[in-house]
């Protein structure tokens, strides 16, 4: 049985459909990267996945039970805009991830589990390579370090799924590829099953096992909003990401998609 599956999934919202038809079958530990011109409804699919938003026809559930209706700790999300506490300390916005779920009606914890809560935050963030950072306040920390800080966030509640709304979209080029080795090997420890929305087509081949492209393929020019974004390819990554990497590009000119069109 598939860990994640996705039965003919429909989303629209009124007249207009950003979604059709979306079948797949996700096995669990897999890093899905999600690629798509603008506006053809990647984030809204991860947004299905996550919980915010119920499909208008169709399912999903997750490891054979249906996708609970809200967001719940069996699914972390890191979104491009940092998600994190201003006027909190690094280590206490990653404790509060902890101390919320535990401590609903004071979001706070006292005493010896609030010592554990901060200890195992501090080990977490080494992880992500903030340990030097624990007294710093957001705003003190460069992009990189706040995206970093968000995966910190994200991975405190122990979820089975990661969902990433482009990531690294915001950040240098070099800090990007600081962020990808990072990525690399929490995934490599934690083997979660990972969704990312990107842009960037090669950033999709380089981190992801499968590459799931979104495109529309019935367009009516008279009615544009008739028909919505389908997975047009579902490509499992190999060792050889070079060559299927061309070979998606080639296959843009037949394509929906116009050549050089971003995905």
């Amino acid at each position: 049985m598939a860990f994640i599956n996705v039965n003919n999934l429909w989303m629209t919202y009124g007249e207009q459909v950003v979604l059709e038809r979306i079948n797949l079958e996700i096995q669990e530990g897999q890093f899905c990267t999600l690629v798509g011109a603008s506006g053809c409804g990647k984030s809204t699919f991860l947004r299905l996945l996550l919980g915010q938003e119920k499909p208008t026809k169709g399912s999903i559930t997750l490891d054979g039970q249906p996708l609970a209706a809200e967001p719940d700790a069996s699914r972390g999300i890191v979104f491009q805009k940092y998600s994190v506490l201003p006027h909190l300390t690094v280590l206490d916005n990653v404790a509060l991830a902890l101390e919320l779920p535990k401590s609903l009606w004071l979001g706070r914890l006292f005493g010896q589990a609030k010592a554990d809560a901060r200890e195992e935050a501090r080990v977490m963030l080494d992880r992500v390579g903030l340990g030097p950072a624990l007294a710093k306040y957001p705003h003190q920390l460069s992009g990189g370090m706040q995206q970093r800080l968000a995966i910190a966030q994200a991975l405190m509640g122990k979820p089975r799924v990661l969902l990433l709304d482009e990531p690294f979209g915001a950040l240098d080029p070099g800090i990007r590829k600081d962020m990808h080795q990072l990525l690399r090997e929490l995934w490599a420890q934690t083997r979660l099953t990972v969704f990312m929305v990107t842009h960037d087509l090669s950033e999709g081949f380089q981190l992801g096992t499968r590459l799931l492209v979104f495109d529309k393929v019935r367009i009516d020019p008279h009615a544009p909003q008739a028909y919505g974004a389908s997975i047009t390819y579902d490509i499992p990554l190999n060792q050889d990401k070079t060559a299927a990497l061309n070979a998606v590009r080639s296959q843009q000119d037949s394509a929906s998609l116009p050549p050089g069109t971003p995905v």
